[in-house]
């Protein structure tokens, strides 16, 4: 169990964290929804607060009272088993609530929790409940940075979100290759007494063959040479699938760059600014990730490569692609009700990507942390570490 008074203090910070996050944006930025994978910032901070009224005051709280009776249409994601909701691609469409009284409601649902808190002898279950909550919502505040910055990335004016966010990172560190010997590894999460996602749970063996993985991620400089040898044109490198996904999108190179004369720019959270060369890659695909390696000779390492060998390099800049599929460790079951959909139900056509990005918040991350997206999707800061 963790005291009382260090529950609040976590949720309290993560609550300010996120509201801290929309300070820079105007209010007209609140709304918009670009595509259907961007959410509103409004609705994130409506959601977040949700999860929290929904899951643990409106069950636990004596005679607790909703703030407002409809807001569980608005702000439920994809929780079948709760009811109705907004449907996502209309998310953008909401104007009301307006921003204010999103606001409101977080701060009573923030204050109701921490009143219910401070007044109880906290159980398992509400402990189990409260640090999802609490880590539900640092998963969007990663998901509020990503859309803030697609929303403005897309805008015409590519107006900066703060002169302060670092982004483009540099590793300095000479590159080479890692070796790991053929054998039998242990993979998953360990200690259960801290947080974790079920995915993560079920550790097992796996055997591993002998294998090479890079100290460092692909950068800019080295990702600008695959765009010039044409790669983007040649199907040779590309699943049939990503080739189609080329021809249909006219994609020719990552999210945000852009050529202006002859130098690359990209945009950035500050703003558009002449392309970091020797910053890791990102905003890429995994099929621009599988072809880059394809073209290097190398691979995408497995998940449990990845597990197996991270000890041996930093890592937390980019998302890393991997070559795994997202699938159930050994031995999983979704939990029962809502919390069941939390994972399982997206166990299929995705892959896993490791590690955490520069925008993931803190004390979030794991080596064990499996996040997962569809293979086209470029929105996050997804980058390439190349294995053989």
């Amino acid at each position: 169990m963790i005291a009382t008074k260090n529950l609040v203090t976590l949720f309290t910070e993560t609550r300010s964290k996120t509201e801290q996050l929309c300070k820079p944006l105007e209010i007209e930025d609140y709304v918009v929804q670009p595509i259907v994978d961007v959410s509103p910032p409004k609705w994130h901070l409506g959601h977040t607060t949700w999860f929290f009224e929904e899951f643990i005051l409106k069950h636990h709280k004596p005679n607790y009272k909703l703030f407002h009776p409809d807001f569980a249409f608005a702000f439920n994601s994809y929780y079948e088993s709760i009811g109705k909701r907004v449907v996502r691609t209309d998310r953008g469409n909401m104007s009301r609530p307006g921003v204010a009284q999103v606001y409101d409601y977080r701060h009573y649902v923030t204050n109701e929790l921490k009143d219910f808190l401070e007044t109880i002898d906290i159980s398992k279950e509400i402990e189990h409940l409260l640090l999802m909550g609490i880590h539900h919502e640092k998963q969007h505040q990663e998901l509020l940075m990503t859309d803030i910055k697609y929303i403005l990335g897309n805008n015409s004016f590519q107006p900066k979100y703060d002169d302060h966010f670092i982004e483009s990172t540099t590793e300095k560190e000479k590159f080479k290759w890692i070796s790991m010997g053929e054998g039998i590894y242990e993979i998953g999460h360990t200690n259960l007494e801290e947080f974790h996602y079920d995915n993560e749970i079920g550790r097992h063996k796996v055997y591993l063959h002998k294998y090479e993985i890079a100290n460092k991620l692909v950068t800019n400089a080295e990702y600008l040479e695959f765009i010039k040898a044409g790669i983007y044109n040649d199907f040779n490198y590309w699943h049939a699938e990503a080739w189609e996904w080329l021809k249909e999108t006219g994609i020719s190179q990552p999210m945000y760059w852009h050529k202006i004369g002859e130098n690359w720019h990209h945009y950035t959270l500050n703003g558009l600014k002449p392309l970091t060369m020797d910053s890791p890659v990102k905003h890429i695909s995994y099929f621009e990730a599988f072809a880059y390696a394809q073209w290097k000779g190398c691979r995408l390492p497995t998940e449990f490569e990845w597990e197996a060998s991270q000890n041996n390099f930093k890592w937390g800049q980019r998302w890393e692609w991997t070559e795994s599929a997202y699938l159930p460790y050994p031995g999983y079951k979704k939990a029962p009700g809502a919390i069941g959909e939390y994972n399982g139900k997206f166990m299929v056509n995705q892959k896993v990507l490791r590690g955490a990005s520069v925008v993931t918040a803190s004390k979030h991350t794991r080596p064990t942390y499996r996040n997962f997206f569809h293979t086209n999707l470029r929105w996050q800061y997804t980058g390439i570490r190349l294995a053989k």
